[in-house]
């Protein structure tokens, strides 16, 4: 960790009589995130149509595909966030992660040429010409730096902002850090928004060639914007990485695996920190105690008192932080199984694609757009809440009241379960129209039936996200150490990666379970000759399996730190 002498100077090294950081590089990072958010947010929606229209990939693999892709995304910003902590830095991590973001997005153009792919598939049937593996390779080329450059940018550009700022504790700065925050996540949704709404219009009206190249062009942008004032940011030094700390108690817990715990604990026994308000380990998962047990302090403390080998004897603060870790992992997979629903906008986007889109006779709602809802849902319902339904509940009680976090979670899996049944009721009676209509053999018919049928799925879906996604990063912010904020930043994005793969695992086990030697899968290349209504029920089940483990969870848990003023004090999901 740098000194304070050393933050000192990198905070006051003069260029031009100025000092370096401050509010006036804040615009440049955060319109850096926003551009490549604008860029990747409009592309990933339609990615789905490109699969199975131009390159004849059916539904099934399109979406596989694309959860991996899903996966590779959230999971990067992860290990960028170690890489930046730990070795590069994070000014070194942004400014890769904007080189190779820009890199995926002009190959991804690139195969937008006819060269590049196959040729189109025969309009009103299944005969497509497959890629040949040098433009599958392109591809999944432009997939992987894509994936590899939103890791390198989000895993760091919050916090290399908050760097600019300093880390002097004053009200005054924690106001301005405060609304940096603010105005980063609020320009960062609307350009989410935007992504999936103007990008993926220019992409259904213009054609590939040009609503690919529009990302490519904010790309350049999102890069200018933050190399541009590269002489003006502070660039802190990196230092040991909190997955560093964990994994430490992990290697010393195994190595003193042959030790006996005492049985009577005292502060000379177990190895803290001069400062700390930890004097002994919590008697919970008592076999990592065996990481912080001095055995000789000759051998295991150097002269000034720290550890000699950080691999054989960790402080009382690091085998805590993991144990507290371990505590919320229940919690925290019921969220990750609640995101599978989430994964399925691929599926949305399809199942969209072959209905009316109109709003009136000449303007029609892209495809694409359609899981944009969601977002839209989720950032009215927040301000409503905080501004609206609390302040109001809170008048009426005479006094603060809120929901607990267990229960907006647990709600919000409620409502995610619901949302996949309306989802497969809306499937059931877009099929049958379809079959009535004779596109039962038609990848892409333009059917009668109006895409609002979507919009119960796509409410309660967003209001799921309101209730639980929040609730969960509160959540975890809450629970876990101070310390620990970092990890409490990372367990939802390492939530959507791992939804993504389990979807992925769950198409193919039906793809294999459903079909038959003259029978199509439930979830077959042309989306009216399978069953994806039966896909979303086992969806529904599962979310419903998920919500009463959910419950049993919450109820393992025990109380969190927000016990007091909810609105319901003896009810709900803790019962």
């Amino acid at each position: 960790m740098d000194s304070p002498s050393e933050h000192r100077q990198m905070i006051t090294e003069p260029l031009l009589g100025n000092r370096k950081g401050g509010i006036r590089t804040l615009p440049f990072i955060v319109a850096n995130e926003a551009f490549e958010s604008l860029a990747n947010y409009g592309l990933f929606p339609n990615l789905i149509l490109y699969l199975t229209r131009e390159y004849g990939i059916d539904a099934a693999n399109g979406a596989q595909i694309l959860f991996l892709l899903s996966s590779a995304t959230n999971f990067t910003p992860i290990l960028g966030a170690f890489l930046a902590d730990t070795y590069v830095g994070r000014y070194s991590m942004i400014g890769f992660g904007c080189i190779a973001s820009l890199l995926g997005m002009v190959l991804l153009w690139l195969t937008t040429f006819p060269e590049a792919r196959p040729p189109p598939c025969v309009e009103f049937s299944d005969s497509c010409q497959p890629a040949t593996t040098l433009q599958l390779l392109l591809l999944y080329t432009a997939f992987g730096f894509m994936a590899i450059g939103a890791g390198g940018i989000r895993s760091s550009s919050l916090a290399f902002g908050a760097d600019q700022l300093g880390k002097r504790n004053s009200l005054k700065h924690a106001r301005i850090r405060e609304s940096f925050f603010s105005w980063y996540y609020g320009i960062v949704s609307a350009s989410v928004f935007l992504g999936m709404t103007c990008v993926v219009y220019i992409q259904d009206t213009m054609g590939w060639m040009v609503g690919f190249g529009v990302p490519v062009v904010l790309m350049i942008l999102s890069a200018l914007s933050f190399f541009s004032a590269t002489p003006l940011y502070v660039q802190s030094k990196p230092k040991a990485s909190w997955i560093t700390g964990l994994a430490q108690v992990v290697v010393a817990s195994f190595r003193n695996r042959s030790i006996k715990l005492p049985s009577q604990a005292t502060d000379e026994v177990y190895y803290h920190t001069k400062g700390s308000m930890l004097l002994v380990p919590s008697e919970k998962l008592r076999v990592l105690n065996k990481a912080c047990i001095i055995r000789n302090p000759q051998e295991n403390l150097a002269p000034d008192g720290k550890a000699s080998d950080p691999w054989s004897l960790c402080t009382i603060d690091q085998v805590e932080d993991l144990k507290a870790l371990i505590k919320v992992i229940p919690i925290w997979l019921a969220g990750m199984l609640k995101s599978v629903n989430v994964s399925q906008s691929s599926f949305i986007v399809l199942q969209a694609s072959t209905m009316d889109r109109h709003i009136t006779s000449n303007f029609e709602i892209p495809a694409g757009s359609f899981p944009s809802i969601v977002v839209l849902v989720i950032t009215t319902w927040v301000a409503l809440y905080d501004r609206v339904i609390i302040p109001f509940a809170s008048k009426v009680k005479g006094k603060l009241v809120r929901l607990k976090l267990k229960q907006r979670m647990g709600f919000g899996i409620l409502l995610s379960t619901i949302s996949m049944a309306a989802l497969a009721v809306t499937e059931s009676v877009r099929r049958e129209a379809a079959i009535k209509e004779g596109f039962s053999d038609n990848r892409n018919p333009g059917l009668h039936i109006s895409a609002m049928w979507l919009l119960p799925f796509l409410v309660l879906s967003g209001l799921a996200e309101a209730f639980n996604a929040i609730a969960q990063n509160e959540f975890f912010y809450t629970e876990l150490p101070k310390s620990m904020s970092s990890v409490a930043s990372t367990l939802q994005g390492i939530g959507l990666s791992a939804a993504s793969l389990v979807s992925s695992f769950i198409v193919s086990a039906v793809r294999n379970f459903t079909k038959g030697e003259d029978q199509e899968s439930w979830v077959p290349s042309s989306i009216n000759k399978g069953h994806y209504d039966y896909y979303y029920w086992l969806l529904t089940i599962l979310s419903l399996v998920n919500f009463i483990y959910y419950l049993v969870c919450s109820k393992s848990y025990g109380p969190c730190k927000d016990e007091e003023g909810s609105i319901v004090a003896d009810e709900g999901f803790d019962r």
